[in-house]
């Protein structure tokens, strides 16, 4: 590491990582440890961290739907460090049905995780960040966070409300020093797309009495062919370099969206307006 990177790192020190037991937020710790920072990996079962404590970082319990487990692992960083330097919240699942199907009580623990979780531990580093003037919030959304399309309204709604959280908290601790970053993956082969077959398929739209069972299955098909796809699909070591250039960059951007294809796909909803999404999304959903 460059001198003039190793004064960053230490100033944006300790990063303080949420959901390390795999895909992107283990990918993203074993690359910042690797690039010389000090890194807090965490995971509701810190068993699963040991690869990456053996890396070189420091592992800890962290369950983003306890407030005990959060206060204790801010209060940690901070006995040790002061406050916390960079937060990456990445925790997050999904959980997918159609609006008029899907299990309302699933729906409210995915937003617990995906969205209050994210707001608590943002609200617990921030007084660190703001008596050292200095601070960084890396908020993991997701290019379904400027699209959304059928069978995931509701995920698509968690990582929505990661955007304007993410937006309004800019705009209000600019003055602070601290920096708010939001990072957009599109498809990802973290495993998630058996996420998201093993909701669809344990929900109501699984019968085949649904009025929605041909959409469902048509959404099955759309996740298998795009996460098979080499040139759609990426590896969380790719999410993982863009998470270690947010912490890292000076003047990082407010927003940095992933693959050609993500951009593409959100450029067509942002400049086509309603009607041509909608024609793009009945052309990948016939039903």
């Amino acid at each position: 590491m460059r001198d003039t990177d190793a004064m960053r790192a230490t100033s944006l020190d300790p990063v303080l990582i949420t959901g390390c037991s795999s895909g992107i937020g283990k990918a993203a710790a074993d690359l910042l440890v690797k690039a010389g920072h000090t890194v807090y990996a965490t995971a509701r079962r810190p068993e699963t961290l040991a690869d990456l404590e053996e890396a070189g970082a420091r592992v800890m319990a962290l369950d983003v739907t306890s407030e005990e487990s959060m206060t204790a692992a801010v209060q940690r960083i901070e006995t040790e460090h002061g406050r916390v330097g960079t937060l990456v919240n990445n925790a997050g699942y999904g959980e997918y049905g159609t609006v008029e199907e899907a299990d309302l009580d699933k729906v409210r623990t995915m937003f617990e995780t995906n969205v209050f979780g994210l707001a608590r531990m943002t609200q617990l580093v921030l007084p660190g960040m703001r008596r050292a003037g200095r601070g960084r919030i890396i908020n993991i959304s997701s290019m379904g966070g400027r699209i959304t399309f059928p069978v995931g309204g509701y995920y698509h709604a968690t990582k929505h409300a990661v955007e304007a959280i993410s937006d309004a908290l800019r705009s209000e601790v600019r003055g602070f020093g601290i920096d708010v970053v939001v990072v957009e993956p599109g498809i990802t082969r973290t495993g998630f797309e058996d996420t998201v077959h093993a909701s669809v398929a344990n929900g109501a739209g699984a019968q085949p009495d649904s009025p929605y069972a041909t959409l469902i299955a048509q959404n099955v098909q759309n996740t298998s062919s795009g996460y098979s796809n080499p040139l759609l699909a990426v590896g969380p070591e790719s999410v993982a370099r863009t998470i270690l250039k947010a912490v890292e960059a000076d003047r990082p951007k407010t927003r940095y969206l992933l693959t050609p294809a993500a951009k593409a796909l959100v450029a067509a909803r942002t400049l086509g307006g309603d009607r041509v999404w909608d024609t793009l999304v009945k052309q990948q959903f016939k039903h």
